[in-house]
């Protein structure tokens, strides 16, 4: 089985999930997000074609990385490849995270994508959003997005959020701008 990828993998990530990862970069996007960090990867025939035991020696072969995430292009349109590739990553004590453009509630109505579900640890689920983008949230790039504890969510039946990556609601500035701030 082969895979489509916009490049080779990247290691030592820190801003693509909690640790230090290897990301796995899909080809193919049919969002077109506004805004997106990486529209060269939306072209379903850009990219390479990759076998995936060649990727497999990748992942046997890192060293000192806490986990691979998969980003893109959208990786849940490669479900089956990336299924493989994240069982394998697991196999090796490897933790799993996804990004996709779909919401956790659509991935789980298509067969293939609900299967590669199963082998995700975290997903952060969603299209990105311009208008509530913002520099301050931790492994996503806009609000609307949602960092999710996939076996806990599959377990209660409802979507369960990591809760160390929810963001306070902020409900007015501390301060007016102009103003001196005294600590």
């Amino acid at each position: 089985m082969k895979i489509r990828l916009a490049s080779t993998l990247q290691k030592d990530s820190i801003v693509d999930g909690e640790g230090i990862r290897t990301v796995i970069w899909t080809q193919g996007c049919p969002h077109h997000c506004p805004g997106c960090h990486n529209p060269s990867t939306h072209d379903f025939k850009g990219g390479f074609e990759v076998d995936l035991e060649t990727v497999k020696d990748e992942i046997k072969d890192l060293k000192g990385q806490d986990g691979i995430t998969f980003s893109g292009g959208d990786p849940m349109y490669q479900a089956k490849a990336c299924k493989e590739l994240a069982k394998f990553a697991k196999s090796q004590g490897l933790s799993v995270w996804c990004y996709t453009g779909d919401t956790f509630e659509e991935v789980l109505e298509d067969k293939e994508k609900r299967a590669f579900l199963d082998e995700i640890d975290i997903l952060i689920d969603g299209k990105f959003e311009l208008k509530n983008r913002s520099l301050d949230l931790k492994f996503k790039g806009s609000s609307n997005q949602r960092i999710i504890d996939v076996a806990k969510s599959l377990k209660e039946n409802q979507v369960v959020l990591v809760p160390e990556y929810i963001e306070p609601k902020v409900y007015a500035p501390l301060y007016q701008k102009g103003e001196d701030l005294f600590i």
